[in-house]
């Protein structure tokens, strides 16, 4: 069972999201702020991070960054979920390695949760293929 670790503060759609991807198979943990978020990756090696970028503490990019510059997390997938839609967010997750960007606005947890599935499935053939290289 993969494992998924949801970094946001709104309480309600931490609820919302963990109800569909529970329902769906997944094992959720969650952080309410960047911080936290850090901490849980350690504790928790999820095989997929999503994260808001509006956060107290610490904002969704900053803790992107971190994750990717440790070596010890780097190789995980990182989705960002956020409400901000614009082209400017969306290119500087990407270029600090978010695997994709989800506006929820424009998508409901149905969406995001088969979007996950994608994700997962392309991320666990990369690791069983002999001599795969990963692309970032």
């Amino acid at each position: 069972m993969a494992k998924l670790l949801l970094v946001e503060d709104d309480a309600l759609l931490v609820r919302l999201y963990q109800k569909k991807f529970t329902k769906d198979g997944y094992e959720v943990v969650s952080a309410k702020d960047g911080e936290a978020g850090l901490a849980l990756i350690d504790k928790e090696q999820p095989d997929l991070v999503l994260l808001d970028i509006m956060m107290p503490k610490l904002s969704g990019l900053e803790m992107l960054e971190r994750i990717k510059a440790n070596p010890a997390t780097r190789s995980i997938p990182v989705v960002i979920l956020s409400n901000l839609g614009g082209e400017e967010e969306q290119e500087r997750a990407l270029e600090l390695g978010a695997v994709a960007y989800i506006v929820k606005a424009n998508n409901d947890p149905a969406k995001v949760s088969a979007k996950i599935r994608e994700i997962l499935q392309a991320s666990t053939r990369d690791k069983e293929l002999p001599g795969a290289v990963s692309t970032g």
